[in-house]
């Protein structure tokens, strides 16, 4: 039995749009791929999903044309890590939009901290998530970094198609 109706067919483009990005690992995914981290391994550790799970999940991402399959060598062996397509970039404002609005409608765990989002076409600070809110600049992910301070990490969005 599934586990939810086939929305693909439908006129309304948002149900068309969960069709493709209604599990919550999709967002996830997409979200460690722009930043570069495309690699099965890495993916299954920093989600801590199952291998079977993110299989499937990583399959129909690059099925629907979010993902792209990417040969790398690790150490002497050949293997493939995934990247994102220009429709995974383009999620980047919905992206911003969800951790604004994680700010500032859910409580922060202990240990937390405010993630700051960063144009770095003018250095500022961004609380929007198409446009940036000190320049007016469209965002895209090759000029953003995400400041996480629970992880001590400054992160650099990649461009569709670049694996690290």
């Amino acid at each position: 039995m599934p586990l939810r109706s086939d929305w693909s067919a439908e006129l309304c483009p948002i149900r068309r749009s969960l069709d493709v990005l209604g599990d919550p690992w999709v967002l996830l995914i997409v979200r460690d791929v722009l930043h570069g981290r495309g690699r099965f391994d890495w993916l299954r550790e920093n989600l801590r999903v199952s291998e079977a799970v993110l299989s499937r999940r990583l399959h129909s991402m690059v099925e629907a044309g979010l993902l792209v399959r990417v040969d790398y060598r690790d150490g002497g062996r050949a293997r493939q890590g995934y990247a994102a397509t220009e429709a995974a970039a383009e999620l980047l404002p919905v992206l911003q939009q969800l951790a604004l609005w994680g700010e500032r409608h859910t409580d922060m765990p202990a240990g937390g901290g405010h993630m700051t989002m960063i144009h770095e076409a003018c250095g500022n600070e961004t609380t929007q998530g198409e446009t940036c809110s000190a320049c007016g600049g469209v965002l895209v992910t090759e000029e953003m970094v995400w400041v996480k301070p629970w992880k001590n990490t400054r992160d650099k969005l990649q461009p569709a198609g670049v694996l690290m």
